[in-house]
C-alpha cells in the first residue's frame, strides 16, 4: 500500500472549513468562512478546482442539494469529508502537534 500523500496547508485549511461548517458547506460559506478563519481570498473558479481535486483524492464528496427554489439556477453542492478525509485531516492535527513538542517559545528567540 502506497503511503498516504500529505494535505497541503490549504488542504487542511479547505478541509478544516467544511468540517466547521457542517451541513452548511456550499462554495459560499466555503469562501466566507476562508476569509474569517484563515483571512484567505479565493475566487470561486479556484475553489471549485480545489474542491474538485480533493473529491478526486477521495478525501471529500459532493452532493447537490434537493431541489431548491433558487430561481432556475444550479443546484446548490454540498460538501463533507469522507472517512478517508477525516483521517487524513487528524493525520495533519497530529503531525502539526509533534512537530511543535519541545520547540521553545520563539518570544524568546533571537534571529
Amino acid at each position: 500500500m502506497p503511503l498516504a500523500k500529505q494535505l497541503s496547508r490549504a488542504d487542511e485549511i479547505l478541509m478544516i472549513a467544511i468540517v466547521v461548517l457542517a451541513d452548511d458547506a456550499y462554495s459560499t460559506t466555503i469562501r466566507q468562512e476562508l476569509s474569517v478563519r484563515a483571512k484567505k481570498k479565493i475566487t470561486v473558479g479556484s475553489l471549485w478546482v480545489s474542491l474538485d481535486q480533493l473529491a478526486i483524492r477521495g478525501y471529500i464528496r459532493k452532493k447537490a442539494a434537493k431541489s431548491e427554489s433558487r430561481h432556475g439556477g444550479r443546484p446548490r453542492i454540498y460538501y463533507r469529508l469522507t472517512p478517508r478525509g477525516v483521517r487524513a485531516l487528524e493525520r495533519a492535527r497530529v503531525y502539526q502537534k509533534k512537530l511543535w513538542e519541545g520547540v521553545p517559545s520563539l518570544d524568546s528567540y533571537q534571529p
